[in-house]
């Protein structure tokens, strides 16, 4: 009888694993307490509750107001909806933001860029990766538009982080609209709406152990936008139809949950990072790190090239193959043929072969030595 090959998981970038204690709070959800939360009988009270309770929840994690907390589909129906409130709503008519955003914000300001009286710049990336904040305020200094700065927290091919503080203090000096996506940080780093000067905010479910297709937008409560999606009342006239239900409680559980574990979990996390960084660079002669690996970024995602060759040309495939699940740059680009927007914007060499590994609190040291030792067999 053959043996049982376990799959092993370092793509936590692109999703991770739904948390027990998460389902179980989801459960009754699904069954006996499935009321619309808009029925005004008992089964919809209770649905509005569980609601309410979980706008609380989050809000009270991330120092803001339940009134400025919105549920949506996740990252990509936020940003989208910040980025075309910020120009139909409130004024906006010059876009400022990176080469290296998620495509929910890249796809979304290139589609606004084309409409008439909208201009869109691209600040300058540091060697490093990091984005040049003296380009950015240079850009704002020199724009006559109302501009609307658009930068992601975390980037979620190389990790790096930006400063929110920093970015949203040069904002407000020049009247700019700051949007952050901040789905690779939220339920991964504490938050401090209160005090920290953004307008719109994202978060999404499934990158924190929470379920998919559920997430949040951050609205601050200064700002006065229209909504996105049309219909109904729901989410106090912001966002029309019918509440994902169990996927809102799963996400406030999920984010509960990753509160209350943050500091052992990510200490743990950040040890794995680092020492898939000593032994993959150990074993593997000629590899560089992208972005700032030791610096300002993520606990959770290590962006390694290595040389390409026939063999390493092969190797998403191969380590897919030995049950092995990494990701080539970002998931969210899987299978196309250009590659990564992101590497190309850093690290623009052709002859290097890049691969993201990903990790949450499943994964092991033990895991790590396992896919080094086929790393080494492979290049």
């Amino acid at each position: 009888m053959s043996k049982q090959v376990t799959r092993i998981y370092f793509d936590n970038a692109a999703t991770t694993p739904l948390d027990p204690l998460v389902l179980e709070a989801m459960m009754p959800y699904f069954t006996d307490k499935f009321g619309n939360p808009s029925s005004i009988y008992s089964y919809g009270r209770e649905s509005r509750l569980a609601i309410e309770n979980a706008r609380k929840s989050v809000a009270k994690i991330l120092n803001a107001h339940p009134a400025e907390i919105f549920f949506t589909s996740g990252g990509t129906e936020s940003s989208n909806t910040a980025i075309n409130a910020s120009i139909h709503d409130l004024g906006c008519r010059h876009i400022i933001t990176s080469p290296i955003e998620h495509h929910a914000t890249s796809h979304t300001v290139e589609y606004i860029a084309g409409l008439p009286g909208i201009t869109l710049s691209m600040v300058k990336l540091l060697d490093n990766g990091h984005v040049d904040l003296n380009d950015l305020e240079q850009l704002l200094a020199n724009s006559d538009d109302k501009c609307l700065v658009t930068l992601m927290h975390a980037n979620n091919e190389i990790g790096n982080m930006i400063d929110l503080h920093a970015v949203g203090n040069v904002c407000k000096k020049y009247g700019a609209i700051f949007h952050s996506d901040t789905v690779q940080t939220v339920g991964h780093f504490p938050f401090d709406l209160r005090s920290t000067p953004v307008h719109f905010i994202t978060g999404s479910g499934h990158k924190f152990h929470g379920p998919k297709g559920v997430g949040i937008l951050y609205i601050n409560e200064n700002v006065r936008i229209k909504p996105y999606i049309h219909g109904g009342a729901q989410e106090r006239n912001m966002r029309a139809g019918t509440e994902n239900l169990y996927g809102i409680v799963g996400f406030a559980k999920a984010l509960e949950l990753a509160t209350e574990e943050y500091e052992a979990q990510s200490n743990y996390i950040n040890g794995l990072k680092l020492y898939m960084m000593e032994k993959v660079k150990n074993v593997v002669p000629g590899i560089t790190f992208n972005g700032d690996p030791l610096g300002r970024s993520l606990y959770t995602v290590l962006s390694v090239s290595f040389p390409k060759t026939e063999k390493s040309e092969m190797i998403l495939f191969a380590l897919d193959m030995n049950n092995i699940c990494v990701s080539g740059g970002s998931a969210c680009t899987s299978g196309a043929d250009q590659g990564s927007h992101v590497i190309r914007a850093i690290n623009n060499d052709p002859n290097q072969v890049t691969v993201r590994f990903s990790f949450s609190k499943h994964n092991t040291k033990e895991e790590i030595d396992f896919v080094v030792e086929k790393l080494k067999e492979m290049i």
